[in-house]
C-alpha cells in the first residue's frame, strides 16, 4: 500500500506585527535619546594614550583656547556649588548681582565665565542669543599682579571646605588648546598654588598607543581603551 503524501503548505510569515513593533522601538529611542550639546567653547586638546576618565561631577575646569584667553566652569551637576561660588565672588568683589544675573550663570547648562570682575555683571545679563558668537576678553590670568582666576579658585576652594562637592571632593580639571601658549598655563598653575591645590588633571584627547608598547599588551590584555583624561 502505498504512502500517503503530505501536502506541502506554505511557510509565509506574517510580519506585519514585527515592522511596528521594530517603528515602534525606533520612534522611543530617538525620542528618548539626550544628545550631547555641542561645546560652548572650542578646545583642540593634546593627544595622549592615557586611559583614565576625567570626572563629570564635582568638577571645576579651567579651559584655555588657543588664543590664550582663560576661562572657568563648574560642572553642571553641581548647581549648588556654582551657585555659592558666584555669591561669594560677588561678595569678595563688593559686586551687586540680580537674581536673573545670577540665574543665567548658575541654572543654565554649561555656563562659564571668560571675562574680568569689572564686566562680570554685563556679562551675566546678556540672554542667550546675545551669547551666541560672543567674543570674550577670558580672565586675567597671565599677569603675576591681576590674576583673577586665583579669585575664582579660592571662592571653590572655600566651597569644598564648607561640605560642597560631595563633602570636600573637589576634581580640578585644565582643559588647554594644543595651540595655546605657555604663559596662559603658568597662569592657571600660578592661581592653583596660591590655593594650595598641586593636584589636577589635564584633559587630553585619547590615541591609541605605540604597537608592541607596554600600555598597548596591558590594553589588549585587560580589553581596555584608552579614554578622554
Amino acid at each position: 500500500m502505498g504512502r500517503a503524501k503530505i501536502p506541502r503548505k506554505s511557510t509565509n510569515i506574517d510580519m506585519t506585527a514585527m515592522c511596528d513593533v521594530a517603528f515602534l522601538l525606533l520612534s522611543f529611542f530617538i525620542l528618548a535619546t539626550k544628545f550631547k550639546p555641542a561645546e560652548a567653547l572650542t578646545v583642540v586638546t593634546p593627544s595622549s594614550v592615557s586611559s583614565k576618565v576625567a570626572p563629570d561631577k564635582n568638577v571645576i575646569m579651567v579651559t584655555i583656547d588657543h588664543d590664550g584667553k582663560v576661562y572657568f566652569s563648574v560642572s553642571d551637576a553641581n548647581a549648588t556649588e556654582k551657585k555659592e561660588i558666584l555669591e561669594a565672588i560677588a561678595t569678595s568683589k563688593n559686586i551687586t548681582l540680580t537674581d536673573a544675573e545670577k540665574k543665567n550663570f548658575y541654572a543654565n547648562p554649561s555656563s562659564y565665565i571668560g571675562v574680568p570682575f569689572t564686566g562680570l555683571k554685563h556679562y551675566l545679563d546678556l540672554g542667550p542669543d546675545q551669547l551666541k558668537n560672543l567674543a570674550l576678553p577670558g580672565i586675567p590670568a597671565q599677569d603675576s599682579t591681576n590674576n583673577e582666576l586665583t579669585d575664582w579658585v579660592r571662592a571653590a576652594v572655600t566651597v569644598s571646605a564648607g561640605g560642597g562637592f560631595n563633602g570636600g571632593h573637589m576634581n580640578i580639571l585644565v582643559k588647554g588648546d594644543d595651540a595655546a601658549k605657555y604663559p596662559a598655563f603658568q597662569g592657571a598653575i600660578i592661581a592653583f598654588k596660591k590655593n594650595d591645590q598641586l593636584k589636577f588633571q589635564l584633559v587630553t584627547s585619547p590615541v591609541a598607543p605605540p604597537p608592541g608598547s607596554e600600555l598597548d599588551k596591558l590594553q589588549q590584555k585587560t580589553g581596555n581603551k584608552s579614554s578622554e583624561q
